[in-house]
């Protein structure tokens, strides 16, 4: 991510306590209500089974309102345990259409894994615990519904495989609930029996079997001399990498794909920030449905050392055939049109 992205900074190593931690985001409470009736949770979406079981089964209590974002209605709420003080573990549900797409969590970040399981979505289990659900829905903004949930407050450490299993369940039984409340006419994904917890791997090129599957050819590794790829699990994340190390000192590729309301907000930010993308190359295919219209970039990394731009090691043709082979390879797995 170039630098007018906002970064997380990790917070102290702490444990999550399930049943003796409560569940809070990070804005505080929602007006002055003292609980609501789990059925009335973001209107009947919040799975409330599953975040019984993400707690242990301890008692919960639910809170929740409505609000604007990006002048569109949003719904956020939450569950936490009984009796537990604000700043204690939640987990929170936000509801939001494809149209307000600014700052959309894990739907933008890079080292989130797919969700997978027939999902259009991410999911970060480690610190800042987040998953992220889109869902075609034509009876919303921008023809997408983005379920978002994460887990925050006092006391969190990187979930168990247990723990992140149980968030995958509540994000998209949560979604599911809101598709049967928006009338969604999308294809729904089937309840995780998984999660993949596989951080970023470096391989050879040759042996890519992720996001960077079936980029880099024969031409790349002669003329380039790629060796090395990094690269996630691929799926159906609504935004991939994959980094190729170059040989002079200290220079990569990144290859980039965004989708939904990831790649309003790339889009948005190009536009805005047209200095911190000199060099790239992109370019969008359509998508059907909430995916809508996909980017994809390539950069040549570092942009800038010392305030001045770097000269550049790969030609333009060169990053245009890795950039065709990444979109080509990436819109496949997310049922896209042939580039």
């Amino acid at each position: 991510m170039t630098g007018r992205r906002r970064t997380k900074a990790a917070g102290p190593a702490l444990v999550l306590a399930l049943v003796a931690g409560g569940l809070i985001w990070g804005f505080g409470p929602w007006g002055n209500d003292t609980g609501q009736d789990p059925a009335d949770t973001c209107r009947g979406a919040l799975a409330t089974e599953e975040a019984g079981k993400f707690f242990g089964g301890a008692e919960l209590e639910f809170r929740g309102n409505t609000g604007q974002w990006m002048d569109y209605e949003t719904e956020r709420c939450t569950a936490q345990v009984r009796g537990q003080e604000s700043g204690d573990v939640r987990l929170e549900l936000t509801l939001r259409p494809s149209a307000a797409h600014r700052s959309s969590h894990t739907a933008e970040e890079t080292s989130a894994a797919p969700i997978g399981h027939g999902w259009n979505g991410s999911i970060l289990p480690g610190y800042f615990p987040q998953a992220a659900v889109l869902v075609d829905c034509a009876s919303v903004p921008g023809d997408g519904l983005l379920v978002l949930a994460d887990v925050s407050g006092r006391g969190i450490k990187k979930l168990s495989a247990e723990q992140g299993l149980a968030l995958a369940r509540f994000t998209t039984e949560s979604a599911r609930n809101a598709a049967e409340r928006f009338g969604c006419e999308g294809a729904l994904g089937k309840r995780p029996s998984t999660v993949d917890r596989t951080e970023r791997q470096e391989r050879p090129v040759a042996e890519a079997e992720g996001t960077c599957r079936g980029v880099v050819g024969a031409r790349d590794t002669a003329v380039l001399r790629l060796t090395t790829a990094s690269e996630m699990p691929a799926s159906r994340a609504l935004t991939e990498e994959c980094s190729l190390e170059l040989p002079a000192e200290k220079h990569s590729i990144r290859l980039t794909a965004y989708y939904g309301p990831s790649a309003q907000q790339e889009m948005y930010l190009d536009k805005r920030y047209p200095g911190s993308v000199k060099g790239a190359i992109t370019r969008s295919l359509p998508c059907e449905g909430a995916l809508d219209t996909a980017y994809f970039k390539f950069e040549e990394l570092p942009l800038q050392e010392a305030g001045k731009d770097v000269r550049r090691t790969v030609r333009s043709e060169d990053g245009q055939r890795l950039l065709t082979a990444f979109t080509t390879a990436s819109a496949a797995r997310h049922g896209c049109p042939a580039t």
